[in-house]
């Protein structure tokens, strides 16, 4: 399903900097229904990564594949198709303020000109798969942390996307909600979707039991099936 064929990231030079590389002929292969746990220290290259598979970056060699279609050549007025296929869970969540939980996830529909009758009939059923359905006309403000991002997931559920990224969803959240939120993904990654999770969270990697990719010094080190944290 994904497919990084030889892939590296490199910023040009600039006035007062070197030129940068952040990922370095750097190969593995995500299949349909997998959980894949993408480790290493800050500034590994973690999120460039993720960045890649939504097209919102460009290799500077190599290839992107997702679902056999080289993302760095599709159009960027095309590239929304690959992405309604891809649900993405951020660190600080990225909710809009002035809206209700309902409202948030209800836009991520109405923007791609859902009917008002399918956004009544899903937005309930996946807050209620999330377990924030009592919080529906609540905003951000008034929900704790764990809260936030299981409406983050809802959002990125809306769609039924065949992968789910999801950049250090637990990054600011305690071990209790920690927790909850892996419980959440495993349960999501039980109905066959595809979980990619860029974490440098310890305790959370190695409580997974599934596959580990390790970035470390711009490639990949390492990639165990049932892996744990090593760096």
């Amino acid at each position: 399903m994904i497919i990084f064929n030889n892939v590296s990231k490199k910023y040009p030079a600039q006035v007062d900097k070197k030129e940068k590389t952040v990922l370095e002929k750097v190969t593995f292969q995500i299949d349909k229904g997998e959980f894949v746990s993408i480790v290493g220290r800050s500034g590994a290259g973690k999120t460039t990564l993720l960045e890649l598979i939504l097209g919102e970056k460009r290799p500077t060699e190599g290839t992107v594949l997702f679902d056999n279609q080289d993302v760095s050549k599709v159009p960027s007025g095309k590239l929304y198709k690959i992405r309604k296929r891809i649900g993405t869970i951020f660190q600080d969540y990225k909710l809009l303020p002035s809206k209700t939980v309902y409202e948030n996830v209800a836009y991520a529909l109405e923007v791609t000109g859902a009917p008002e009758e399918e956004i009544k009939r899903d937005v309930p059923e996946v807050l209620d798969l999330v377990g924030v359905l009592d919080q529906a006309h609540q905003f951000p403000r008034q929900l704790s942390g764990g809260e936030k991002q299981r409406v983050a997931i809802a959002r990125a559920l809306i769609h039924q996307p065949d992968v789910i990224l999801a950049d250090e969803p637990t990054g600011d959240l305690d071990p209790y909600h920690s927790r909850e939120i892996l419980n959440l993904l495993l349960n999501i990654n039980r109905m066959e979707t595809t979980i990619v999770l860029a974490t440098h969270d310890k305790e959370i990697v190695n409580s997974i039991g599934k596959r580990v990719i390790t970035l470390q010094n711009k490639e990949v080190v390492s990639d165990i099936k049932e892996g744990r944290f090593r760096l």
